[in-house]
């Protein structure tokens, strides 16, 4: 992995001479480690889960009833912060066909992952105000209870995937500190600010990349354009051939640098 120091933002705009490796090599490893025992005091209230489902449908007032049926799955399971980032997105006409498309493969009794209630799962764990480090791989794994809508994650009664031992044993060449955990279940690195994302966020059962070019990819452009664009000092991992193609949305000289590894396979 390439050390090179990040620059960075002030308040002002102005450039600050970058870190050093190892002050970089010691924030990027706070973001994978796990969590300290959380606090069982509820975060969120019935109240505002209500509140926040009456404003997603807010959003898409004077869209037609047709559309409406097909982006119920963004509505009611994007993050509320996520959606009004991406509300412009949902009703161009990429992403409607892309609808359709996956409607189509439903109805054909198609198997599909993740399953549908965890395609979003990326937006829930990781809101756009906490991302401090963007993953992208391809698109989901394809075998049966693997993708779960985290890129390169999978729940902690699965097999760690080879993608992800990879990504263990390069973290521990680049991290003396980093300890390789004993289950795949990326959700900790998530929840403190690693977006986990897939260029494609949908697949069809052991069919790899079976849904690229269906449109996944202008919307996770639309992720990548807005962090890019609102966020400062981001760290984006470019994982595989497919995320690469991002770099270019990616301005390396606005505080952000990618990082590209080719050490990855399935």
């Amino acid at each position: 992995m390439s050390k090179r120091p990040l620059a960075e933002n002030n308040e002002n705009g102005k450039t600050k001479k970058p870190t050093t490796t190892a002050t970089r090599q010691t924030s990027l490893l706070s973001m994978f480690k796990p969590l300290p025992p959380k606090n069982d005091k509820p975060t969120e209230t019935a109240t505002s889960t209500a509140v926040a489902a009456t404003s997603s449908v807010d959003l898409f007032k004077g869209v037609d009833k047709d559309t409406l049926a097909l982006l119920d799955l963004e509505i009611t399971t994007l993050r509320y912060e996520w959606l009004k980032v991406l509300r412009p997105e949902l009703t161009k006409p990429y992403f409607v066909q892309l609808k359709q498309f996956l409607k189509a493969e439903a109805d054909a009794k198609k198997t599909i992952f993740p399953p549908a209630c965890d395609i979003y799962s990326w937006s829930n764990l990781t809101p756009p105000s906490q991302v401090k480090v963007v993953i992208l791989g391809q698109d989901p794994y394809h075998n049966v209870n693997q993708a779960h809508g985290l890129c390169f994650s999978v729940r902690k009664d699965v097999r760690i995937p080879p993608s992800l031992v990879n990504i263990y044993e390069a973290l521990s060449r680049d991290y003396a500190d980093f300890k390789k955990p004993k289950h795949g279940y990326l959700e900790d690195w998530a929840k403190q600010g690693v977006l986990l994302l897939n260029t494609s966020l949908t697949v069809r059962a052991h069919d790899a990349g079976s849904h690229a070019n269906r449109g996944w990819e202008k919307f996770t452009d639309a992720v990548i354009q807005h962090l890019n664009e609102k966020k400062a000092n981001i760290v984006f991992l470019l994982w595989g051939a497919h995320a690469q193609k991002k770099g270019a949305k990616i301005n390396g000289s606005n505080g952000r640098e990618e990082i590209d590894w080719n050490c990855l396979t399935d």
